[in-house]
């Protein structure tokens, strides 16, 4: 019988620390001990230091850090930091979980093997603090995703034998997103409700969050155009980008003629 996959030491020890955070004024504050014991025990035949490798990378990517309160500034006591507490605000699915982010990218949309090894190395630049780098990683996944939609949109309208725009055909990004912008626009009365309205929340948010911000990391005007909460925001948007796409593609091959 197939054994499931076994979850991540990061996802581990994330889901070890938000069991144990203090509910309650007199709950035991987060331990070191604590938590490397429980997680060791999830993560049967794993080397220790492994385990230690990745609990090190939570605290040198600020998620964690040493201390519970003044008086007890020091090891093993530790506490969350405002990202620490904001990745565990949705653990099952934040970027700073990438199997849990990715396997909710799973469950709602599907994305070809370029884009996925775009985002992947984009969450990976992430848990490692290279918010510059998961910029561009995204916003290459996403202009991925993208380009899928505007083939689709190509091949059915040569299967129709309707005219295409050459700004579809363009090899620029942003005329090809203006284009299918465009595209989808003349057409929203045939959508629906239910595909009309992802379509103007999601699509501007392409245009105006994820291009932008990869823009602003690949083409630099100031010492620090990307923060964590940017290349964050990026990310948390890309699974409903998607999606959008997903169900462009559908209704494109089953509905437009």
């Amino acid at each position: 019988m197939t054994q499931p996959p076994q979850p991540s030491i990061r996802e581990v020890l994330l889901q070890e620390i938000d069991a144990q955070l203090p509910k309650r004024s007199f709950d035991a504050d987060l331990s070191q001990s604590s938590v490397l014991s429980a997680a060791a025990r999830k993560l049967t035949g794993v080397a220790h230091q492994a385990i230690l490798t990745q609990w090190s990378e939570l605290f040198r990517t600020g998620l964690i850090a040493w201390g519970s309160d003044l008086a007890n500034p020091n090891p093993p006591w530790f506490h969350l930091t405002g990202r620490g507490r904001q990745a565990l605000g949705n653990l099952t699915r934040d970027p700073a979980n990438p199997d849990g982010y990715l396997r909710h990218l799973d469950s709602i949309a599907r994305i070809d093997d370029i884009a996925r090894s775009y985002l992947v190395e984009g969450l990976e630049c992430y848990v490692a603090g290279l918010f510059k780098a998961s910029a561009v990683m995204v916003g290459g996944a996403a202009e991925s995703v993208v380009l899928t939609l505007r083939d689709a949109t190509v091949a059915r309208l040569n299967a129709l034998g309707k005219p295409v725009s050459k700004q579809l055909e363009d090899w620029r990004i942003k005329t090809v997103t203006d284009a299918l912008r465009d595209f989808f626009d003349q057409r929203k009365s045939q959508l629906g409700g239910d595909l009309k309205e992802p379509f103007e929340a999601y699509w501007a948010a392409f245009a105006l969050q994820i291009r932008a911000v990869r823009n602003d990391a690949g083409h630099p005007t100031s010492i620090d155009p990307v923060t964590a909460d940017t290349v964050h925001a990026s990310l948390l948007i890309f699974p409903e980008l998607a999606r959008l796409a997903d169900r462009l593609i559908a209704w494109v091959n089953q509905n437009f003629n």
